[in-house]
């Protein structure tokens, strides 16, 4: 393991400053304290420039090379997620029912770390844009920040970042060329029968039995309008109807996610489960509405991008320490919105075993910190080499 020494004797204070995010989590884009704490660390480090209030509580902060040169960016998120803490850590959340629970407080730190570095050395050519990023767990704060125009107003030609990664070998990248995580769309689906008395079925239009045979017609579109090598997920989540016993209800609710990795299989699945909602309602006698609801883009590196990415982590980490054409994953991610404006890379960075994200047992490993802030200053260095 190569981590920069500079950035290995910043570990402890790396570690305290995660301490310290993980006791004061906050949600989506309401997310001042971490902001503050963000912007003293960056005033302290001595960064040339912070632009502060894009999104609300996100941060762009500059730092100056030795030359001229494009400006790469890097990019941390910091929200939480509304869960309730069970870690038994002395540095727990103070917030209560908000919680830490998929490590952003680290990859803020990771970062940080990495800017007081790239200050301290200034090894590099053109600029560094440190972008720190909330409500990635909801609201969608990486389209916010791209839609007020960091990209454009910073110079950005490539963007990057790095997410931990729960029971995956400690200190591993994994990262690939391509799709590495889907699309998260939402679906809602009323179903409207004849509500009556339980014990006379024959005088309603059950909307209950219509809308099973609706979740379990929905499965018939990934295992037969779907090519089965590709990645495509629906899976329905909540059926909400009813209120007693003994009453037939008017109407059963289902919600549901799909996820998918392609633009042309998210149109077929959206086209099949129109035509699948209303002919199964139909056959039932009964009427259905659905709705979807679009969320984060499929997440896709730039295979160039990726590629060097992964040269780079295997300095930090040896040819054995990166995994670079890992299998895509179907969770989501808003770092998507980056990668739709500019080129780039997203991977993640094992960080041993213990609970998974999202999880009110996850805590991040502070030992890792440093090996992803040695990846982010030798990407600078290696991507914009002083003349």
């Amino acid at each position: 393991m190569a981590i920069i020494n500079r950035i290995g004797d910043l570990g402890p204070e790396m570690a305290a400053w995660r301490q310290h995010l993980h006791t004061i989590p906050e949600l989506s884009f309401d997310c001042p304290k971490t902001s503050a704490f963000i912007l003293e660390r960056l005033k302290e480090i001595g960064v040339d420039a912070i632009h502060d209030g894009i999104a609300q509580t996100g941060i762009v902060a500059i730092i100056e090379g030795k030359g001229d040169g494009p400006t790469i960016g890097l990019r941390a998120d910091f929200d939480a997620l509304p869960i309730t803490e069970d870690t038994g850590v002395d540095y727990a959340s103070t917030h209560p029912g908000q919680m830490h629970a998929c490590g952003h407080d680290g990859h803020t730190v990771m970062l940080l770390g990495a800017a007081k570095y790239l200050v301290e050395t200034r090894n590099f050519s053109g600029r560094v844009a440190l972008i720190f990023q909330p409500a990635e767990e909801a609201g969608g704060g990486g389209e916010v920040m791209v839609q007020e125009g960091i990209m454009d107003q910073f110079d950005i030609k490539e963007v990057y970042a790095i997410h931990n990664a729960p029971g995956k070998d400690f200190g591993k990248f994994h990262t690939r060329g391509g799709p590495i995580m889907a699309a998260a769309d939402t679906f809602h689906i009323t179903v409207t029968g004849k509500g009556g008395h339980a014990a006379r079925p024959h005088d309603t239009v059950d909307p209950v039995v219509a809308a099973c045979a609706v979740v379990t017609a929905l499965q018939t579109i990934v295992s037969r309008n779907h090519k089965p090598l590709d990645q495509l997920v629906i899976s329905a989540t909540q059926i909400h109807t009813g209120t007693t016993d003994n009453v037939i209800p008017e109407t059963a609710y289902l919600n549901g996610t799909i996820r998918t990795f392609d633009k042309e299989v998210q149109a077929m699945v959206v086209r099949r489960m129109e035509e699948v909602v209303a002919g199964t309602a139909a056959a039932y006698g009964c009427e259905a509405k659905l709705e979807i609801e679009f969320g984060y883009p499929p997440t896709v590196n730039d295979a160039s991008k990726a590629g060097f990415a992964a040269k780079v982590a295997a300095e930090v980490a040896g040819d054995d320490g990166v995994e670079p054409d890992v299998e895509p994953v179907m969770g989501a991610e808003d770092f998507s919105y980056m990668l739709e404006a500019r080129p780039g890379a997203y991977l993640m960075l094992g960080q041993g075993e213990g609970a998974g994200v999202h999880h009110p047992k996850y805590n991040f490993n502070d030992e890792i910190a440093p090996i992803g802030a040695s990846f982010f200053a030798r990407l600078v260095e290696t991507a914009q080499p002083v003349g």
